[in-house]
């Protein structure tokens, strides 16, 4: 008796102790599965990045990743596209997206674990240097640290989370090759979206959220203009293309500048003029590139609009006939991204409240350093049908880094710089426990 009572005081002691040493918060979990798991993922997928549609091997690991943590994993959606499913009870259903490609780019950082991957091109057939010059090595990371927190937490939500692993973001096409292979009728059709990009303007660890667009859209827009070619010293006998162009570059800045109102931002450029051989031909042809950004749909609708008459009616003012009149071809493009305003407003009380008031980078601050156009393909999966969705930021730099740009000394590597680095640590983390505490409010038992 004496000796099962001693073996007894001694297993609730040993229990006592062990349970002492577990976690006690989200936070806590996150830090000792960082150290243990996430850490050495993110550095192999650092050090072996995959260019766009060629993600094999980095897809491959990510779905042996979130079957380990409890998920029906499907891949090759949408080319290399990777479907995880954790089902937990009756409830909505949430989806979160991470991308996972990586841009030609030779790194340059002078980080230990800086990639001397090279790789295939898939658009040139050239071999070419590879680096995860834009972050998609920590939302990857990210996604796997947040299915393994769910798993370990399903007492607390109930419903079913759809993780994807999204293939070419850089080229913004995986979301839609992914939407084309049906992935609402195979899956489901999720309540809510929700992604995340880390931020090199951002200060490490933080976040940021936008009630209206955190990116904008992007339509890649060819004009090919017909001309009547002729000698260069008889210009009366052709239609110059050239000068036609000319005129529809300069044109097309009226749309901005006079049609679209002073406080909604938009975008056109030409970005290239392709256009004769020789000093003395008049060519028959030109060619003019755009790339066109807004932050709404109906930006989006004025600007490609506008082109299209603008271009037709010049062409009508150069005497040409309806059918030589210049051709507008819409080509790559993507919607704006757009949140939703009650999602946002609700998100970002939750993450104020569980992560600390101080979590959220100022506002100001975001405004006067997030002034670019920059587009991404996640609205694909949100914009037809609509889904209720927030794409929020993770600051990825060092405060003091940020600080002494401020102060005029070295500039932080923008995102697709040789140079771009993440502080991994505070980034992956925050990426985390953010997106499980936006899944477990919106997941959370009735």
């Amino acid at each position: 008796m004496k000796t099962t009572l001693s073996t007894f005081l001694m297993f609730l002691g040993l229990s006592s102790l062990l349970l002492a040493q577990r976690p006690s918060t989200l936070r806590e979990s996150i830090d000792v599965d960082y150290e243990e798991h996430l850490w050495p993922l993110f550095d192999h997928w650092h050090r072996n990045p995959e260019l766009s549609l060629v993600e094999h091997k980095t897809a491959a690991r990510l779905a042996s990743e979130l079957r380990d943590a409890g998920c029906q994993v499907r891949e090759g959606v949408g080319g290399t596209g990777v479907v995880a499913i954790m089902s937990n009870g009756p409830g909505p259903m949430v989806m979160m997206r991470a991308d996972m490609d990586a841009l030609p780019v030779e790194e340059k950082s002078g980080l230990a674990n800086a990639s001397t991957a090279t790789q295939k091109s898939p658009i040139t057939g050239q071999l070419v240097p590879v680096m995860h010059a834009c972050g998609h090595d920590v939302h990857i990371t990210a996604l796997t640290g947040t299915a393994r927190r769910m798993d370990a937490l399903r007492d607390q939500w109930s419903g079913t989370l759809m993780l994807i692993g999204q293939p070419a973001e850089e080229r913004v096409i995986g979301a839609k090759a992914m939407m084309e292979d049906n992935l609402w009728a195979r899956f489901g059709k999720p309540d809510y979206a929700l992604a995340f990009h880390v931020w090199c303007g951002g200060e490490a660890g933080k976040l940021a959220v936008s009630e209206g667009s955190p990116y904008a859209g992007a339509d890649a827009v060819d004009i090919i203009i017909h001309g009547v070619g002729a000698h260069g010293a008889s210009p009366h006998r052709g239609k110059d293309p050239i000068v036609l162009g000319a005129q529809i570059v300069l044109a097309l800045q009226t749309l901005v500048a006079r049609e679209l109102p002073p406080r909604d931002p938009g975008v056109v450029t030409v970005g290239s003029f392709h256009a004769g051989a020789k000093h003395n031909i008049i060519s028959d042809r030109a060619v003019l590139q755009l790339t066109v950004r807004n932050t709404s749909l109906e930006t989006r609708t004025l600007l490609l609009e506008g082109i299209k008459r603008i271009a037709e009616n010049l062409g009508r003012a150069a005497g040409l006939p309806e059918e030589k009149l210049p051709e507008v071809i819409y080509s790559e493009s993507t919607p704006p991204t757009i949140n939703s305003g009650d999602l946002a407003r609700r998100l970002r009380k939750v993450w104020q409240a569980k992560m600390g008031g101080g979590i959220m980078m100022d506002s100001d601050f975001v405004a006067k350093h997030r002034k670019g156009m920059g587009a991404e393909d996640f609205p694909f999966f949100t914009t037809d049908p609509p889904i209720p969705s927030v794409y929020f930021s993770v600051g990825g730099t060092p405060t003091a880094e940020i600080a002494a740009e401020t102060n005029g000394g070295p500039k932080v590597p923008s995102h697709h710089s040789p140079f771009f680095k993440i502080a991994p640590e505070p980034s992956i983390k925050a990426g985390v426990e953010a997106t499980v505490l936006a899944l477990l409010d919106l997941l959370s038992r009735k």
